[in-house]
């Protein structure tokens, strides 16, 4: 019998209509990497093309691949403090937020089937876009491909997972599927943090009993505002979110007030004392809120508009 938790996806089995949230694109399919395939169609009405023609073509695609290369291998400026909110919208998750040099993703999971679907909604889950696929198998590659790291010689990577089903039961899948990713993994071992190239962090219904009774486990908690004031231990969580709105009436329009640029400042601050990093959710996304949350010190900053803010950052620098 199916727990009562988990979704059934049956009832889309022969759902064929794309996601209307789905970002589209008219750009030819990327691969894995980034890199866009080539195809190169011979079109002969005799079959007797002239070789010094099909060496010509060949040499063109050559370059071009070659260039495409290029470009893929360019090393991205690295903006630690970028947030990839909802990051599975964009045209290729992971991906686009990595080419901008983005430290933190965020991915929402549903526990559907035995299985874990990124998705925003119930309606939006589809059976193939699995954390695995989008996510941890992509970072494998990468860490692969630069010694070990996201970014080569780069800060660690955090990804955000956002559990939208039940808490105890959507977190166990999820640590099953790290599993065989822990290599790459900042991990607890014994209470003590083992440091690797990417830190997975539970946040959404969030087991948080269950994890603080855990002396060894591959994941961490993003906090709350009232972790600040209990003084929860960092090893446990690492990173605070907050939503804006229930802190801040600025909304990114003229001047912050000063007496909320004093309460912003001192809430880092408290953050920073206790090492962790700082979030909020739900903060006006332009440039003004970017420069006021960058000025204050918070870590991570939250966007939709990756090139918008990763433009921004390389301009602060």
């Amino acid at each position: 019998m199916q727990n009562s938790h988990q979704f059934n996806l049956h009832w889309y089995e022969h759902w064929n209509e794309p996601n209307p949230c789905t970002l589209q694109t008219s750009r030819p399919a990327a691969s894995a990497d980034g890199s866009q395939n080539q195809q190169i169609v011979f079109l002969s009405e005799s079959h007797s093309m002239l070789r010094s023609d099909i060496a010509a073509v060949f040499l063109c695609c050559c370059v071009a691949t070659s260039a495409q290369a290029q470009v893929a291998a360019v090393k991205p400026v690295v903006h630690a403090n970028a947030h990839a909110h909802n990051d599975y919208y964009h045209t290729r998750p992971l991906l686009d937020a990595l080419e901008q040099g983005f430290g933190s993703v965020e991915a929402d999971v549903f526990l559907v089937d035995g299985e874990l679907l990124v998705a925003h909604s119930s309606f939006e889950v589809r059976r193939e876009r699995t954390l695995e696929k989008l996510y941890l198998q992509p970072l494998a590659e990468r860490c692969k491909a630069n010694a070990g790291r996201v970014y080569r010689d780069g800060p660690e990577l955090i990804l955000l997972v956002d559990l939208k089903t039940e808490a105890e039961a959507t977190y166990a899948k999820l640590l099953e599927k790290l599993v065989p990713f822990e290599s790459m993994l900042t991990k607890l071992v014994d209470g003590k943090v083992s440091n690797g190239a990417i830190r997975v962090v539970v946040s959404g219904n969030r087991p948080v009993e269950t994890m603080t009774k855990q002396a060894s486990r591959l994941a961490f908690l993003d906090g709350r505002m009232n972790d600040l004031d209990s003084n929860s231990p960092v090893e446990l969580a690492p990173l605070v979110s907050d939503q804006w709105s229930s802190h801040f009436k600025w909304r990114g329009r003229d001047v912050m007030p000063k007496e909320e640029v004093e309460k912003l400042t001192a809430i880092v601050a408290k953050a920073h004392e206790q090492k962790r990093k700082l979030r909020f959710w739900g903060a006006p996304d332009n440039e003004s809120t970017w420069s006021q949350l960058a000025a204050s010190g918070v870590d991570l900053i939250n966007t939709d508009k990756l090139s918008e803010l990763a433009k921004f950052l390389s301009e602060r620098k």
